[in-house]
């Protein structure tokens, strides 16, 4: 094992780096999560997580990963047997619709390449061939973290609208919220589905579910078994701040603290930093001669870039190379683009430099494993860096 000093760089795209903030307020004794401390700390963090949704309406926040809160997703609002509208748009899609498989609902699929976001033409076709309205759900991915693509929420709620579908819009803002633009209520999302370990810079063990009226009235209709998922069971608990079940009371905590992070730097800026570094990172890999997995323009995802290695060299070489040598993750391609992709993540907790340091070590891993590429990459994204616009300070941290 070779000798590292300094600190590790994590540059997959999630679970993403923790700042120090939080994992101080994380640093807390047990406390009696039924007490009257408890209570006030559940009532602020569920008021902030709407800030950051941007939403009026409740978030569930469960104990668990984001796959839980897929699922919590489907059994509060579907049935077996209700169709759902699916589209492919890489291995997060793919894991969603495993789950509706095993809940045995009725699933048309729309099947994509892994290199651009859902097709909106085809979502189109298929809802307003749905004259009987047998769809009950659209399902898509927003941040498709196995590729780096995005697809766009808004613009399937304007195709719901336009065909006039009254089926749920339900979206996996995972790697999303807390990196990207989200307007839940604005866009009329009717479930978001998100989890604690991406933009939200905190460790993995938080689902959360951002739900609309419409879906609120769906799930109150819906006969179907649900227990620990009983959105009905935590929002009513909810009001005095606290849950059904024992919740996650340190992350909590963290929660409270990176959502301070977020508001201080303000959200709107954050949307931009990380729009910033997609843009550098995709300079470096123009540079460098390499494709991004990503090839529709209008999508690429701010949070992260996949790049594709050249024909005869694997990926999870390349990646073994930059871990051993410079004591840096990077993400893996997973499913179909196993070995041919490697992710730069570039969510959540980052700066500049830390973008420059993670780009330099991609840049020294290519020619370590001898994988063809041109120099440049480095300078390509620092010119990016260096012709940003100026962002203006956030109120909070103006003396």
């Amino acid at each position: 094992m070779s000798l590292h000093t300094g600190r590790h760089f994590l540059q997959i795209p999630g679970p993403t780096n923790v700042p120090d903030r939080v994992l101080r307020a994380m640093d807390m004794p047990t406390m009696d999560h039924r007490g009257p401390e408890f209570g006030a700390l559940g009532l602020e963090v569920l008021t902030g997580i709407q800030r950051i949704f941007r939403t009026r309406q409740p978030v569930i926040i469960y104990p668990s990963s984001g796959t839980g809160a897929w699922e919590a997703a489907i059994v509060n609002t579907l049935q077996p047997g209700d169709k759902v509208l699916m589209a492919e748009t890489g291995q997060f899609a793919v894991l969603w619709r495993g789950i509706a498989e095993k809940f045995k609902l009725d699933i048309d699929w729309i099947p994509g390449d892994w290199r651009r976001g859902a097709d909106l033409d085809l979502i189109e076709t298929r809802l307003a061939a749905d004259r009987t309205h047998q769809i009950k759900a659209v399902c898509v991915v927003h941040n498709e973290t196995s590729t780096g693509c995005v697809t766009h929420p808004l613009e399937v709620r304007k195709i719901m609208d336009r065909t006039k579908h009254p089926a749920l819009l339900m979206v996996d803002s995972i790697s999303g919220l807390g990196s990207l633009e989200y307007e839940h209520d604005a866009w009329g999302v009717d479930v978001t589905v998100a989890g604690s370990q991406k933009g939200l810079m905190l460790p993995p063990g938080l689902g959360f579910n951002a739900v609309s009226d419409k879906a609120l009235a769906a799930a109150k209709a819906n006969p179907g078994m649900r227990s620990y998922w009983d959105w009905m069971d935590v929002i009513a608990i909810n009001k005095v701040g606290t849950w059904p079940y024992t919740p996650a009371t340190n992350l909590l905590f963290g929660l409270k603290e990176a959502i301070a992070m977020l508001e201080e730097e303000g959200l709107e800026n954050v949307w931009t930093r990380h729009r910033r570094h997609s843009a550098a990172t995709r300079a470096a890999a123009k540079a460098w001669g390499l494709e991004t997995q990503c090839a529709d323009p209008h999508a690429h995802s701010p949070a992260l870039t996949g790049v594709v290695m050249p024909d005869g060299h694997d990926a999870d070489h390349f990646r073994k190379v930059v871990l051993e040598n410079f004591d840096m993750s990077l993400g893996t391609g997973l499913n179909r683009i196993k070995g041919k992709v490697f992710r730069i993540g570039h969510i959540g907790h980052f700066n500049d430099l830390m973008l420059m340091g993670t780009l330099a070590g991609v840049e020294m891993g290519l020619d370590l494993a001898k994988v063809p590429h041109r120099t440049g990459g480095v300078m390509a994204a620092m010119e990016v860096l260096k012709g940003r616009d100026v962002v203006p300070m956030p109120k909070a941290a103006v003396a």
